[in-house]
């Protein structure tokens, strides 16, 4: 039988093609379905989608120019990616090395989530909030936004789960994912108005409530 030819690439070390792989200060390996790297991982795909909101800035930049409105916006967006880079290391830790996180660096701390607090007062400030629940897609920088929301509430749940088996070393990280998502949401309908453009309802006629009022419980 043929044996496998060893790759030579930097990046393909052949050292996962078991079906594991490593943590962030070495120990035990974990197979790659663990609910540590389930949970890291699905942090990896709200970067990702979170750097195509900001492409899609950068092209408009490029072809357009921003609006005052959305000048600031990409510089939030990589701020908020290289954030989450901090969560999944908290979370692809091994329990034998939650001592040597360092808080803000590979851990969460009170500071990044009262930074979030911050920026998502600021943008709350500007942006007129929807009444009702709506549908993404006004914009591509908006429906970008919603994407690594929606991947981003996955990374919550999968914490949620970690935190009850005791594998979360830190007490913050549960409350940054959580503000985290919220502010994608505020952000999302930043970039709609920054375009001006406003979101689409979820129903064809507005929603009232028992005493007429429209509905407010517009944030998922």
């Amino acid at each position: 039988m043929a044996t496998r030819r060893r790759s030579e690439s930097a990046v393909a070390t052949g050292r996962g093609d078991d079906g594991s792989t490593g943590l962030l200060f070495g120990g035990d390996r974990i197979p790659k379905d663990d609910a540590r790297t389930e949970a890291y991982g699905t942090i990896d795909e709200a970067v990702a989608a979170l750097g195509l909101a900001r492409a899609q800035l950068n092209l408009k930049a490029e072809r357009d120019g921003l609006s005052a409105g959305l000048s600031d916006l990409a510089a939030i967006i990589l701020r908020l990616q290289r954030e989450l880079f901090v969560a999944a290391s908290e979370l692809a830790t091994n329990r034998d090395a939650w001592d040597r996180l360092l808080d803000g660096t590979t851990r969460v701390s009170r500071e990044m989530v009262d930074g979030l607090d911050a920026l998502l007062s600021d943008a709350e400030a500007r942006v007129e909030m929807p009444r009702e629940f709506v549908v993404p897609g006004e914009t591509p920088t908006s429906a970008a936004l919603e994407l690594a929301r929606t991947i981003l509430r996955r990374a919550e749940r999968r914490a949620v789960s970690l935190e009850r088996d005791g594998l979360i070393p830190g007490p913050h990280l549960l409350p940054y994912l959580n503000r985290f998502a919220d502010l994608l949401w505020v952000l999302a309908r930043a970039a709609e108005q920054g375009e001006a453009r406003s979101a689409t309802p979820s129903r064809t006629t507005r929603r009232r409530t028992t005493d007429g009022a429209l509905n407010r419980s517009a944030r998922p």
